[in-house]
């Protein structure tokens, strides 16, 4: 179960069926992370101003609305995510399982819940590790020099032992009253058999920034019971039908060393056919034109993959 506030540990082993020995990492290529991550008390009785503020102590990526009128200010705002929570059609909740990887500060694990899903989890690393303001000065500092930014992991924003991302998940939560749980783990280096089977799998804003999208995509297979939705940077390119993937060796894509592969949806539905998915379904395709232009562009897709 995970530990609470006060001081108490609570890092890379929290899972939804308790909490995981350290033994069970030995002979892992990696420590857990967030050994030396501790959750922060949210103070009791707070609201108003007083949580703005607190909140506002660090940047988000996800707009939250939390109690009396207390909103994140996320990079995402709040209308993004209602449009797209929406669009996902995912049908009665109650008492289905909903993981959502890669889930940052925890918006559409919060809406999932408040939809009846039960159990509901994030399974983060990336995110977390990474110290976002510090993180955001370094990229604002290359982008200005002309130069591409080194990705988080290479700079001194990541911290994987005190996980600085992650006290805006569990900031949100405790404000919330939520019971959503963390696991801090790396979806691509985790025992699966730990993750377990989830009815509804959300795996949005993810796979571009995989180096091997088809190993990705096999891996959100297997712990998917009925249904993901993936949400990716996609390609464009008018008269070619053929499934293509845009590469990006050097951070090409927004400055970003960790953007890798966008698909048309040709190559998109092929890599979910062959992950291990019975069918799909596209919830936002190709637009019939992007930024005024006619040739190759990129775009955000919504799929739904089918077990």
């Amino acid at each position: 179960m995970a530990l609470e506030a006060g001081g108490a540990a609570a890092g890379g082993d929290e899972w939804l069926t308790g909490a995981v020995s350290r033994a069970a990492f030995r002979g892992r290529r990696r420590a857990p992370y967030g050994g030396g991550y501790r959750i922060e008390s949210l103070p009791q009785g707070i609201g108003g101003d007083a949580l703005q503020r607190h909140v506002d102590r660090m940047s988000w990526y996800h707009s939250v609305e939390l109690a009396d009128g207390v909103v994140t200010r996320g990079i995402k705002p709040v209308e993004v995510i209602d449009r797209e929570w929406s669009l996902f059609a995912l049908g009665d909740l109650t008492g289905r399982s909903v993981l959502d990887i890669g889930g940052a500060d925890g918006a559409y694990a919060f809406r999932a819940e408040r939809a009846g899903a039960a159990p509901v989890a994030v399974l983060d690393h990336y995110v977390w590790c990474a110290d976002p303001d510090r993180y955001g000065r370094i990229y604002e500092e290359h982008v200005a020099a002309g130069l591409t930014p080194p990705p988080p992991h290479e700079s001194d924003a990541w911290h994987p032992d005190t996980l600085p991302g992650r006290w805006r998940f569990d900031t949100a939560r405790q404000a919330l009253g939520s019971q959503v749980r963390a696991i801090a783990v790396d979806f691509m280096d985790c025992e699966l058999d730990r993750i377990g089977l989830w009815d509804v799998v959300l795996y949005l804003g993810v796979l571009y920034h995989m180096e091997e999208p088809l190993s990705a995509l096999r891996r959100l297979a297997a712990v998917t019971r009925r249904q993901a939705i993936i949400e990716t940077c996609a390609l464009r390119l008018p008269g070619h039908a053929e499934p293509l993937w845009s590469f990006f060796p050097h951070g090409e894509l927004n400055h970003d060393r960790t953007n890798w592969w966008a698909p048309n949806l040709g190559a998109l539905l092929g890599a979910l056919g062959a992950a291990g998915f019975s069918d799909a379904e596209v919830l936002a395709g190709e637009p019939d034109c992007v930024d005024g232009g006619e040739g190759s562009a990129h775009y955000r897709a919504i799929v739904r993959a089918i077990k």
